[in-house]
């Protein structure tokens, strides 16, 4: 291996940054790459970001300096740069040679269909993923802040709790706390709390009697 080269390395988490988890794969692989022959490694860079982005100041960074000094830029894997077809397309017109370590011998014909079907790959998962969420929310599974099931636990202890309520509902509805504000309020004034140990609330208290309804 001959000439000048920059090494460019993208972890996707600051866990696998802080850890190496990831990063020294790579630079292994990079470091095989370049085993013999009479060449410079004049830089490598770092980044800690998500692939999707295309911001990314380290890359930015390993770039200028493949410009300044005519070098060559190294990667593990092509998709440590990106998995955007336009990303690509970008960097190869901007006149900057680059080498995946894992594809050493393809040409810019290659690259472009790899990081079609990489770019292609993520929107299909994206949207697999979405669909899922949906027809779960669909089924009456509750979802959390980020997407996330709650567990079949959580369920079953919010029903349990309906249950050992029950009667308590019963007689403050009887004294007429018949609105599910009137009725947080009181639960709240006597210090009984959700299945979560949480305080009750209008919405809380809705899910509370369609549970007894049920």
């Amino acid at each position: 291996m001959n000439g000048k080269f920059v090494a460019y390395y993208r972890v996707s988490t600051a866990q696998q940054g802080k850890s190496g988890l990831g990063l020294e794969a790579q630079q292994s692989a990079v470091k095989g790459y370049l085993n013999g022959g009479n060449w410079e490694l004049v830089g490598d860079f770092t980044e800690v970001e998500s692939g999707k982005r295309k911001n990314r100041p380290q890359l930015n960074a390993a770039l200028a300096l493949c410009k300044k000094h005519k070098a060559t830029l190294v990667i593990a894997k092509l998709d440590r740069l990106a998995r955007n077809l336009h990303f690509i397309s970008g960097l190869m017109e901007a006149h900057i040679n680059f080498v995946a370590v894992d594809m050493p011998t393809a040409n810019r014909l290659t690259v472009h269909i790899l990081a079609a079907v990489a770019e292609e790959e993520a929107r299909a998962i994206s949207a697999r993923t979405k669909a899922a969420l949906a027809s779960a929310k669909e089924r009456g599974i509750r979802l959390g802040a980020n997407g996330a099931v709650l567990s079949v636990q959580n369920r079953q202890e919010a029903e349990k709790r309906a249950e050992d309520l029950k009667a308590v509902v019963g007689t403050l509805q009887a004294a007429g706390f018949d609105t599910v504000r009137s009725l947080a309020q009181e639960l709240n004034k006597r210090g009984i709390q959700t299945a979560q140990n949480r305080k009750w609330h209008a919405t809380s208290v809705h899910r509370l009697l369609k549970r007894l309804a049920a």
